[in-house]
């Protein structure tokens, strides 16, 4: 995709490229599919395409072309200013932190600063 040409058609032609592979039975599955078509973007499509993958976000190659039509209209609005969006993964816990950050002593130590008192 050249920079500043309409990601809406470039998509529709990236469809037609995958829909082609379809008939001479070589079908892309879906993942791949939006892969390729994230890879042919521009450059100025980088943090969407960035946001996209860290997110993991499953969408079918409609809703796909919503959101690149979404995120064209926000480039031409904001020029080159980006936001990336990270959320915590599934599963993960926050490390806790305990106390005021003071380390008491171990092992022999501890038991130095006990006969010291």
């Amino acid at each position: 995709m050249s920079e500043g040409s309409p990601v809406g058609a470039h998509v529709i032609k990236m469809k037609g490229y995958i829909q082609t592979l379809e008939k001479v039975r070589f079908p892309l599955k879906d993942e791949l599919a939006t892969d390729v078509i994230l890879q042919s973007l521009s450059d100025s499509f980088k943090p969407f395409v960035l946001n996209f993958n860290m997110n993991e976000i499953n969408k079918t190659l409609p809703q796909l072309l919503g959101m690149l039509r979404t995120a064209e209209s926000d480039l031409k609005k904001n020029g080159s200013k980006y936001i990336l969006m990270v959320h915590e993964a599934k599963g993960k816990k926050k490390a806790k932190s305990k106390g005021n950050g003071k380390s008491k002593p171990k092992g022999n130590d501890a038991l130095k600063s006990e006969k010291g008192k």
